[in-house]
């Protein structure tokens, strides 16, 4: 049996409406607010909705890897509102640094969070193994990390599962592997799929060149599977593959925008809003509205700039609402927008 670790603190973390001052850049209508500042670098951020309420989660480290031997670790917030929250659950794991902590429901009704776990030697990367955990049924408390299992055909020094989207039953993620040399050595891509989010099996390999990596994986309204894919060499412009059931046949689509920290919903008839990095004229967070067939363009810059992105996003009633973090205000910070799905669509 999993052992439960309850961590809800006494009292709430209120950090209070902060609205930024947006000049003319933002229509009227969104809200922003930052929601945690509490750790020494607070990053990685998903959200979704459970029991009535939003929860959020990211990483909280000593910066955006470790430093001094720090390894991170995963603070999962929650609200019913979207101004106060509380803080739920502080994950940790002696000798792995977990990062990007991304958010789903399974089948069975749990929260699950699919965790990367990087294994370092003081300054020096040693390998990469998963975790996840698991809150009980009502969202108050969470396992401890554990390893996943993945497929023995494909598992490797470095996998890293990156986020899991739940379709029919089956949760589907997409496995990037890295070796010791990182870019400069070989790289694997694989879609893969679970029913019980602790063990993973192969369905189909990507052959993706440009350093593929961070990728989130959607279904549209005909049971289509869409994977936006980060690359990071060559053009470096970001991918969206598509294709049918059993997802095994697929078209590649090259956007016109390098991607950091990808993540995307689709709207009315299936249109899709991308959130991620932008790069240009300077990096920060922005929204790309889908224009036509597989042509993007950013429609929104949220208040960010620097170390920044990596956005949970979520449809609820008419609003489109974001988690995401930036460096902005000087330290790396979570943020929480609310913007009108009238003003996207």
């Amino acid at each position: 049996m999993r052992k439960l670790k309850n961590i809800i603190p006494g009292i709430f973390c209120l950090l209070g409406l902060m609205m930024m001052s947006f000049g003319q850049d933002l229509p009227r209508g969104i809200t922003v607010e930052k929601i945690w500042d509490q750790g020494g670098h607070n990053a990685f951020t998903d959200l979704i909705r459970f029991k009535g309420k939003f929860y959020c989660s990211f990483r909280e480290g000593d910066g955006h890897v470790p430093k001094n031997g720090v390894n991170g670790k995963v603070r999962i917030v929650r609200s019913a509102n979207g101004r106060d929250w509380e803080s739920v659950a502080l994950l940790e794991k002696p000798g792995i640094d977990l990062r990007d902590p991304k958010l789903s429901v399974t089948p069975s009704g749990e929260i699950m969070v699919i965790i990367g776990g990087s294994v370092y030697a003081g300054s020096t990367l040693k390998g990469r193994v998963p975790q996840v955990s698991f809150s009980d049924k009502k969202g108050n408390a969470f396992s401890d990390p554990e390893k996943v299992s993945i497929d023995p055909d494909i598992v490797s020094w470095g996998d890293w599962i990156w986020r899991v989207t739940w379709h029919k039953g089956v949760g589907y993620a997409i496995d990037y592997q890295v070796g010791p040399e990182e870019r400069r050595g070989p790289v694997a891509l694989y879609l893969l799929k679970t029913t019980d989010g602790l063990h993973f099996s192969k369905v189909y390999q990507f052959d993706i060149d440009g350093f593929p990596n961070e990728a989130t994986v959607r279904f549209d309204g005909k049971d289509s599977m869409h994977v936006l894919i980060r690359r990071e060499l060559g053009d470096q412009m970001g991918v969206l593959a598509v294709a049918a059931s059993p997802y095994l046949d697929w078209n590649f689509h090259k956007l016109d925008y390098r991607l950091g920290g990808p993540n995307f919903v689709f709207l009315k008839n299936d249109q899709r809003i991308i959130g991620t990095r932008v790069h240009v004229p300077e990096v920060h967070l922005g929204l790309l509205g889908e224009i036509q067939g597989y042509s993007f363009k950013e429609i929104l810059r949220l208040p960010s700039s620097g170390d920044c992105s990596y956005p949970g996003m979520l449809v609820k009633g008419k609003k489109l609402y974001l988690s995401y973090y930036s460096s902005h205000e000087g330290k790396t910070s979570i943020y929480f927008a609310g913007i009108p799905l009238s003003l996207l669509e």
